[in-house]
């Protein structure tokens, strides 16, 4: 998309604004990550724990996208320097890998302790984005809302603010081993652009349903391990 003059100015103005605030949410990300990394409640029911604050490019590449479809819609693009690091949410990023889905719950409840404790905001969350009806219906129980995933992208998402006077804010995404392994492999092939490669994007189906099923096994695995332990 070719960007008009005043548009190109803004994206360097918001560029420029994240490169001056990118000490204040690198330091955001990394107390949020130490916080998680060294909390006892959750240790157990963690796996790995991923991180990252968003690359200068690719968020030139997501605000030329965010412009277009502003204007494909007829809608403002209300994106300023002032309001940066409220409106994108993702510039810094926490991933929690965990090995089976019940395990949400316990991690749920270690996170909001974290929230508490440092007096992080939860601004938004926890919302599971997923596709399948049974995951559905297990989050439901969590008391986790719901978002329907048409492009069966499953994670539980959290944005929470920092604690000092000059606001910004972290994602926290949340899913299992398997569920990184579809989210790897779609993020390489169909984003940001989606893949126009029809059998791509068929496969990409297949391996979502495929992770899901192993996904299961790996429930049913704990659960009857549970059992007979217990």
């Amino acid at each position: 998309m070719e960007l008009t003059n005043g548009e190109k100015k803004l994206v360097e103005e918001l560029l420029n604004s994240f490169d001056r605030s990118h000490d204040k949410i690198e330091l955001f990300r990394s107390q949020l990550f130490t916080s998680i990394e060294t909390s006892e409640k959750l240790a157990p029911h963690i796996h790995s724990l991923k991180s990252r604050v968003k690359d200068r490019e690719h968020l030139r590449k997501k605000l030329i996208r965010k412009i277009a479809e502003c204007r494909e819609i007829g809608k403002e693009f209300n994106i300023t320097p002032d309001n940066l690091l409220l409106k994108l949410n993702d510039l810094a990023g926490v991933r929690i890998l965990h090995l089976y889905t019940r395990q949400i719950s316990k991690i749920d409840e270690g996170l909001k302790e974290i929230f508490k404790e440092q007096r992080y905001g939860l601004i938004e969350g926890p919302i599971a984005r997923t596709w399948d009806d049974e995951s559905r219906a297990f989050f439901k129980s969590c008391g986790i809302k719901i978002q329907k995933s048409d492009t069966m992208y499953t994670s539980v998402h959290y944005v929470v603010g920092s604690a000092s006077r000059s606001k910004t804010t972290c994602e926290i995404q949340v899913r299992t081993l398997m569920e990184e392994v579809w989210g790897e492999v779609d993020h390489q092939i169909n984003y940001p652009v989606p893949t126009s490669v029809l059998a791509s994007r068929e496969q990409l189906k297949v391996l979502a349903r495929v992770t899901s099923s192993a996904t299961r096994l790996v429930d049913s695995i704990f659960l009857t391990h549970g059992d007979a332990t217990s």
